[in-house]
């Protein structure tokens, strides 16, 4: 068993620990071969389980010390379990473990899906117009898909708090600007006021993904208009679905003209819709109002810009190296910039 790789478990002893909970838990017996580390995710740990003719993914929280509400295990099993029956594809769940002693944190297990995950310019060069503007759909499809689900009916009523989530948003990424200061960035107290004073009243209430990117879905291989799952749910919750809108159309084209950007950005490539027609189609599938969507834009710059500058913090104190980091810390700026933007449009 290969398990050397990434230490899904402090030693062997742990990994029989795990075999021994997956007799129990799987509807199957083949016997655990490989576990091997998946790449992909910034945050929780995906592993490979190979079950025989099976393949198994783990999901546990990152090593070390953790914030239990950013890797809450069982809060992520939960969603997905939940939305397994309705139109949204997700991975099927087999299991959840709370009990840190079989590997050393909560973790839960779920299918492998096959699919493709585009995180760059580059890697969408290659789609064709008709492939580019099918994904596009999918991508909108599903989302609006989510925000139709009724979270009574899947057992989700009580899976956040709405009452004045953005409110709290604004705030508590504020509380996080402040935690990471290091330099000053013009502006950027200034967006955060600007969004405190027009905060809108949210309406709708829906679940919530809370990172929905063309990054966090896999596609079919042999049909890139069709979406296989959506994954990364760890900040999910119940919330105002223009959370998500807002969120998708930043990073559709808030990177652009950013070096080294750490997302893709379709809809400043050739043969890709632009922000409008992304908009137009969410709009034809479903009855949320759109009119201050602008601000939920403007919102997830500055959002982004948060953490790009908790990065930045990191970095200032050694706790980051590459060049990555140096380039996340001088695109600040420009979100920052591009948020003032699309709040401008507000009229």
């Amino acid at each position: 068993m290969n398990t050397a790789a990434l230490p899904i478990a402090p030693d062997a002893a742990d990994t029989g620990r795990l075999v021994r909970w997956l007799a129990r838990q799987l509807p199957f017996q083949d016997p655990l071969g490989d576990v091997r580390p998946m790449t992909g995710g910034r945050s929780n740990l995906t592993y490979r389980l190979d079950c025989g003719t099976r393949t198994l993914v783990l999901r546990r929280p990152p090593l070390g010390h953790v914030l239990a509400t950013a890797h809450d295990m069982a809060r992520e099993y939960r969603v997905l379990t939940a939305l397994g029956p309705t139109a949204v594809p997700v991975p099927r769940t087999y299991g959840l473990c709370e009990d840190t002693s079989v590997i050393g944190a909560p973790f839960y297990v779920m299918e492998l899906v096959r699919g493709e995950t585009f995180r760059s310019d580059s890697e969408l060069a290659p789609l064709g117009p008709d492939a580019a503007v099918r994904t596009t759909h999918a991508l909108v499809d599903t989302l609006a898909d989510l925000h139709a689900v009724d979270p009574a009916r899947v057992g989700l009523a009580d899976f956040g708090r709405p009452e004045g989530f953005m409110a709290r948003q604004v705030g508590r990424w504020r509380r996080q600007w402040e935690a990471s200061r290091t330099r000053e960035v013009a502006g950027a107290d200034a967006l955060n006021d600007r969004l405190a004073a027009s905060c809108p009243v949210s309406g709708a209430v829906s679940l919530v993904h809370g990172d929905y990117k063309l990054d966090n879905v896999l596609l079919d291989p042999c049909d890139p208009g069709r979406i296989t799952a959506v994954l990364d749910w760890e900040m999910s919750t119940l919330g105002d679905p223009l959370a998500d809108l807002g969120m998708l159309c930043m990073y559709w084209d808030g990177f652009a003209g950013i070096d080294r950007s750490p997302v893709a950005t379709p809809g400043s490539l050739a043969g890709w819709p632009g922000r409008e027609q992304l908009v137009e189609r969410y709009a034809g599938r479903s009855r949320v109002p759109l009119e201050r969507l602008a601000w939920y834009t403007a919102f997830s710059f500055y959002k982004l810009a948060a953490i790009l500058e908790g990065i930045h913090c990191r970095t200032v104190q050694g706790l980051t190296v590459g060049e990555e980091s140096a380039a996340l810390s001088e695109a600040v700026p420009l979100l920052v910039e591009r948020g003032h933007a699309a709040l401008d449009e507000i009229r």
